[in-house]
């Protein structure tokens, strides 16, 4: 039997596996998203606050992800490929403008935004792999999904308070859930994701680029609090220690990325891990710096008087939020625990209440000490040691 042909949207191999300038001036709509969170977390900074903004922050993730995925999986050149993921910018940016009137008047907006993006994706590559049935079928798995989780995403236009909470909770963990099962749907079987056509240096790409662009969010609130600061000593000295968090994230995460990379010190390990996993724990080192940027506004707001226990655990859980993350990209690349940044959550959650004797701004410098510490251990001679890495296919 002939195999089925390729379909002509399909990322052939041999192609450049950059990304293109469009697939970056998508990503600015995310420095809108992400500042419309932080400020919404900063505005009700409580358990139910937080869990609300983890669903929307899923949602918003989830829709970077799948677009990743489909630059990634296909030509990006192609002018019906650029269309929708213009298309898919515009719904990311309705989706940002509801984001903070999502669980109040506004969640129709968010989930018809959401729903708009994912139909007008699978309306493209639906019928655009025809010719190929088993490419065609990832994309009938995926629309397949999202039609399993209308139901709680619309039930909870209609309902409110814990209840749309609860929905949506649901929602966006079977969102998320679902791939990495491979999509599993009724007579189609289940995306095997360690078959799929992953370029892993795009995809590699795609993910610094995205974490770049949170530290863009956190630049930004920074420098918006200390515009409005009128110089206050106070205020001042915060915006500047809210930049040096910046510089700190970027070196831990850059320094970890060019010892996994560099060549001379890679040694590869013959196991294949499905490279979604590095999607999920860039999710939450982006939810650590999410949660930074928040400190840092508050802390700029009010640098001295007595830390609510709300705002020390952000302070401190989003540094430690980051190091989750970056262990848990080190264990799916490496398969192996980064005891540094293991031992740094330890210290983070130890010295927590301690910090009730310290004023915000002082939080938030102890803070960036441990995660200094961390950086400095790291640099060390004695730990510039070859890295056996795992090579994700998918």
């Amino acid at each position: 039997m002939r195999p089925s042909p390729l379909p002509r949207i399909l990322r052939r191999r041999g192609e450049p596996d950059y990304p293109t300038f469009l697939e970056l001036f998508f990503d600015l709509v995310y420095i809108f998203m992400l500042s419309r969170l932080s400020a919404g977390l900063a505005e009700d900074l409580t358990v139910r606050g937080a869990a609300q903004t983890a669903v929307l922050l899923m949602a918003a993730w989830w829709v970077w992800v799948l677009t990743a995925w489909l630059t990634d999986l296909f030509n990006p050149r192609l002018p019906v490929i650029q269309a929708t993921v213009l298309a898919v910018m515009f719904g990311t940016l309705l989706m940002a403008i509801a984001v903070p009137y999502a669980f109040a008047e506004y969640g129709w907006l968010l989930v018809a935004a959401y729903f708009g993006i994912h139909l007008v994706r699978d309306a493209v590559l639906i019928p655009g792999t025809r010719v190929n049935r088993p490419i065609q079928a990832r994309s009938i798995r995926v629309f397949f999904w999202f039609g399993v989780t209308a139901l709680p995403w619309v039930a909870g236009v209609f309902v409110h308070g814990t209840a749309r909470l609860l929905l949506w909770s649901v929602a966006v963990a079977v969102d998320l859930g679902s791939a990495r099962l491979g999509w599993p749907t009724p007579k189609l079987g289940r995306t095997e994701l360690a078959s799929q056509i992953f370029t892993g240096a795009h995809l590699s790409e795609r993910h610094r680029e995205i974490f770049i662009i949170a530290l863009g969010e956190l630049i930004l609130s920074g420098g918006i609090g200390l515009a409005g600061s009128g110089f206050q000593a106070g205020r001042v000295a915060a915006s500047f220690v809210g930049f040096a968090s910046a510089v700190v994230l970027f070196q831990l995460y850059f320094l970890r990325v060019r010892q996994l990379l560099a060549p001379p010190a890679v040694t590869v390990v013959e196991r294949v891990r499905p490279g979604t996993s590095t999607s999920y724990s860039h999710l939450v080192m982006v939810a650590g710096v999410l949660v930074v940027s928040t400190s840092v506004s508050l802390v700029i707001d009010r640098p001295s008087g007595a830390a609510p226990a709300a705002w020390i655990a952000a302070i401190l859980g989003g540094p430690a939020l980051f190091l989750l993350g970056s262990c848990l990209f080190d264990a799916v690349v490496t398969g192996r625990v980064l005891w540094s940044r293991a031992l740094g959550i330890v210290v983070l959650c130890a010295i927590g209440p301690a910090m009730t004797l310290l004023p915000p701004l002082a939080i938030l410098v102890v803070g960036n000490l441990v995660l200094l510490l961390i950086l400095v251990w790291e640099t060390l001679p004695a730990h510039a040691r070859p890295v056996r890495v795992t090579v994700p296919t998918a």
